[in-house]
């Protein structure tokens, strides 16, 4: 089965929610929120992550496998600098990309206010 490697920055509060789900799905997204955007590199996820905390207090970096086939069909927008890249999933497909994920979500960073 071929897969990418996705990475998220996240929050405590969505973190506790796929750890609900023994780290195998994301939640729903907020009606406020349209677009779940996981991103391409590590990087990328940090320092999303870091310039988050200002805002939460502390963030995590997660990364997830899923299967090329599904993630294939969004293109990957650049949104900033060159490493700056993600795909832009619409909400209303979340269900299925977390059909499409291959074992389990995992933390990988975590950051706190200094």
């Amino acid at each position: 089965m071929d897969t990418i490697t996705l990475y998220r920055p996240t929050g405590k509060a969505e973190l506790d929610l796929v750890a609900e789900s023994g780290y195998k799905k994301w939640p729903p997204r907020l009606p406020e929120q349209p677009i779940f955007y996981p991103v391409t590199n590590e990087q990328y996820a940090i320092e999303l992550t870091q310039w988050n905390i200002t805002d939460f207090g502390a963030g995590y970096v997660t990364k997830f496998e899923v299967k090329r086939a599904f993630i294939d069909r969004y293109p990957i927008k650049c949104v900033g600098a060159k490493n700056h890249t993600e795909w832009w999933v619409p909400a209303e497909d979340l269900d299925e990309l977390n059909n499409n994920i291959v074992g389990c979500i995992e933390v990988i960073g975590e950051y706190r206010k200094s």
